[in-house]
Parts: structure tokens; sequence; C-alpha cells
């Protein structure tokens, strides 16, 4: 009984893989960039604005970029002291003085409000003083995180591809720093969970229902933001780049997400620790609090990522090629559909088999993710603990 069980596993984790080759949205290639565009013929005015709390140690690599953005149109730049103790505001009034480029405006909208996450009220207050500080309101709105460094051209590119595709969300999922060994395992497996999730050739289907952006990069026109009611109609989100594109597309906007060439997170996790606060301040949120949810996704981890090599390990020691076969099959579809973002990364292709420990380790931060839930710890972040929407 237990062989035929660990063959049916088997064969059910390669028919998984199989669909998920081939179904799901292509979601492993790493060819969706910014689409063909071309220059307007008026450049639209352009408010950046950045949330920031606590970020004195990456906005030297950070700020800089933006404000010194090539972009013939008008645009200037927000940043939003989200209540930083380390000297977040003064010193991006000092790195302006020190960069000369795009306008730059700090201000501070002090606690969030009941029911508000801290980025989206940050965003709130940064997106009024944007719309109000002109006789007319800018055009488009870039959201960026302050880990984020721009390419001097990386604003007109994107401006060029929203005004030439006629789209009213861009967003470009910023390649994050890979460096150290924690980060080589976790960081291209990172962005190929969430491609397998919400895969970009789907997100960018005119008449897509999947909706998603990557919160560090979103290019926004003013009005599809008006009409969307955003940020206050998502004020409680914790997974907010979602949650935005969704409510953009709801009000009947065309969104795009894509892979970025020039936009790049300067944030270190140079140990498991720091990765792991990352992915367990926000994946039970993403789970809905939902204790289903929880489970399923659990079984359905294990059953995609781990039964592959220990069906393979197993059958072949045990002498049951009905259990090794699929297994290894389903392992080598999984290794081979990770190879693209592991080049993408310009990783070594010899970390393409070890993606079933990578899940194993995104497993455990999301069991843990629930865990500090239930212990009222919720989603935190910089000091902040938020309840689940309901609660709020």
């Amino acid at each position: 009984m237990g062989i035929v069980t660990a063959a049916c596993a088997a064969y059910a984790s390669l028919a998984a893989w199989l669909w998920l080759t081939f179904a799901q949205g292509m979601f492993w290639r790493t060819d969706v960039r910014l689409p063909p565009r071309t220059a307007p013929a008026r450049w639209p005015s352009v408010a950046i604005v950045v949330p920031a709390r606590d970020e004195a140690e990456v906005l030297p690599r950070s700020l800089p970029s933006l404000i010194a953005q090539d972009y013939p149109g008008a645009a200037e730049v927000v940043l939003v002291d989200d209540g930083s103790t380390d000297g977040t505001g003064e010193l991006a009034r000092r790195l302006a003085a020190e960069h000369p480029g795009l306008p730059l405006t700090v201000v501070s909208p002090g606690d969030p409000a009941p029911g508000w996450t801290g980025k989206l009220w940050a965003l709130r207050h940064g997106i009024a003083i944007a719309r109000t500080a002109h006789a007319t309101e800018p055009d488009f709105l870039l959201l960026t995180d302050a880990d984020i460094a721009h390419e001097p051209d990386s604003l007109r590119e994107l401006v060029a591809a929203a005004t030439s595709a006629d789209l009213d969300l861009v967003s470009q999922m910023a390649r994050l720093r890979v460096v150290g060994l924690w980060e080589r395992l976790a960081v291209p497996a990172f962005v190929y969970f969430f491609a397998q999730l919400y895969p970009f050739r789907r997100v960018n289907r005119s008449s897509a229902r999947t909706a998603a952006a990557a919160g560090g990069c979103v290019l926004l026109r003013t009005g599809a933001a008006v009409r969307a009611g955003v940020p206050d109609s998502i004020r409680q989100a914790v997974i907010d780049d979602v949650s935005l594109a969704r409510a953009v597309q709801r009000a009947g906007g065309r969104i795009w997400l894509g892979l970025a060439e020039r936009v790049d997170s300067v944030r270190p996790y140079p140990a498991l620790a720091d990765l792991w606060r990352m992915v367990s301040r926000s994946a039970y949120a993403q789970l809905r609090h939902q204790p289903l949810l929880l489970a399923g996704t659990v079984a359905g981890l294990a059953l995609v990522y781990l039964v592959p090599p220990a069906a393979l390990l197993g059958g072949l020691a045990t002498g049951h090629p009905a259990v090794a076969w699929p297994g290894g099959l389903a392992w080598l579809l999984m290794a081979g559909t990770y190879l693209p973002m592991l080049r993408y990364y310009r990783q070594p292709v010899a970390l393409a088999p070890l993606l079933p420990f990578t899940a194993l380790l995104y497993l455990l931060m999301t069991v843990d993710s629930a865990v500090q839930h239930y212990r009222g710890r919720g989603a935190s972040w910089k000091g902040r603990t938020y309840a689940r929407p309901s609660d709020a």
C-alpha cells in the first residue's frame, strides 16, 4: 500500500508539473519586458512618489537615481518620510542638495489613521501633495520604493511604454540583489514563485482576469488612480501591489507587468533571517488569514516541490521504478523551468536542482507567518503590526 501511495503521489506531482509547464501562462519565461514603444508627441508630466520609513541605509544608492532621471517632460520627486527614526528625511534633503536634478519635496504624514497600512498612508499623502502642488495635476504617478534604483532613462521608457500601448498601469519587477549564499538560493525563486502565481502574460492580456503589479516600480495614470479610488480603496491591504492592480483593473484600466532590465533593488538580505522576515511578514496575509488556504498551500507545495526528489531518491533506493521515474521527470521539469530565472539573475545552473530545498524554506516561512499571526503579531514591518482587514 505504501508503494501504491508513493506512486500515486509521484504521478500526481508529474501531472501538476506538466500542467504548470504548458498551461500556466508560460510563467517560467523571462522575456516579458517593456512593450514596444515610441516617444510621445508631448511628454506627460510625472510625479514620483517615494514612501520611506527608516531607509537611511539604502537611500544614498536609490534617491540620487530618481533625481537624476533624464526625462524630457515635467517631473518631480515627493519623498514621504513615514515616521522614520534614522534621519531619512534629513538625509533625503542633503542628497538632493548634493545631486542636482529633478526637484525634491520631503513631507511627513504623521502616524497612519486607523485602518491604514503605513505604506499606503504614506502614498496617500504623497499623491495628494503631488496632485495639489501645481495648477494642474500630473498626468502620471510613479510609485517606487525607497530601495529601488533607476537607470537615468527608466522614467522615460516607462512613460513611453504607457503612452504607446495606452496602458493605465505599467509595473516592472525590479531585479533584486543577489550576492550572498541565501540571496542566491532564495531571491530568484521568490520571483519564480510570484510569476507562477501571477503569470505575466496572463496579466498583460487585454481581457485578463489575473491582476498583479510589483510594488517597487509602478507607473500609474493619475486619472486611473482617481477612477479606482486608490489608495483609499485598498487602504487595509498588506499585499498592496496586487491589490492596487486589481483595483485599477476593476475600474476598467489596462495593466501591464514584466521583468525589469534597468530597475534594481539595492536592499541587502545577507542572512536567512532577513529573507525569512521579508517573506513571513505578509505570507499569511496573501492567504487572507484562512487556515484552509494555509493547509491547501502547504499540501500543494509539498506535492509539487517535495514529492519529486523524494519519489526519485526513494524509488531508486527501494528498487521501484514506477515511483522513481515520474518523480525524476517532475524534478527535471521543475529544474528546467527554473533555469530561465537563474539566467536572468546571472546565477549558476547548478542551483536549479536545489529548488525543492528553497521551496521547503518558503513553506516553513509561510507556516511561521501564520504562527506569528495567531500569536497576535500579525503582518509586521519596521515596528508596525497590522491586524487582518476585518479587525482593522
